[in-house]
């Protein structure tokens, strides 16, 4: 994770990273456990998309969560990506042509070019007019931000 952080040029280590996600996870009372591994998540990303499309994107998205950071399984392993497909109620032989063919890889390749575009650099970020909201924020933050904005747009009229 350390050739990865320095790669991307944050000056952070390893170790503040696993601790900031771990009590972000605490705040919002969702399990965590030590993830001691990255992987890379490319192929996970492009069968999202695919879940996405049948309307079990959320479904897929809850099971590659408690897959990667709560049991850290690794989500470059085709296998695994299979289970959290038939988790998420999605048809596994589909899953697997969509994989074999790589289906979604232009589609993650555009919305990997549009994040860079707009400087995203971590999930979830909200954008309103200027401002923009980086990384898991209880509701009350998100609140105040939407309140600020609307202020600022009725201030106005």
């Amino acid at each position: 994770m350390a050739r990865l952080l320095e790669k991307k040029g944050l000056l952070v280590t390893p170790e503040q990273v696993s601790a900031s996600l771990k009590a972000t996870a605490q705040s919002f009372d969702l399990p965590f456990g030590e993830g001691k591994m990255v992987y890379n998540s490319r192929l996970a990303q492009e069968v999202g998309l695919w879940a996405q499309a049948r309307g079990r994107a959320h479904q897929f998205q809850d099971a590659a969560f408690k897959a990667y950071f709560v049991d850290g399984r690794n989500l470059a392993d085709k296998a695994v990506i299979l289970d959290l497909v038939a988790l998420a109620g999605l048809d596994v032989a589909q899953a697997e042509k969509i994989i074999a063919l790589r289906s979604y890889a232009d589609a993650v390749d555009r919305d990997w070019a549009k994040a860079r575009e707009l400087e995203l650099v971590a999930a979830p970020t909200f954008f309103m007019k200027d401002r923009r909201l980086v990384g898991a924020k209880p509701y009350q933050v998100l609140e105040k931000m939407v309140a600020e904005v609307v202020g600022q747009v009725q201030g106005c009229l």
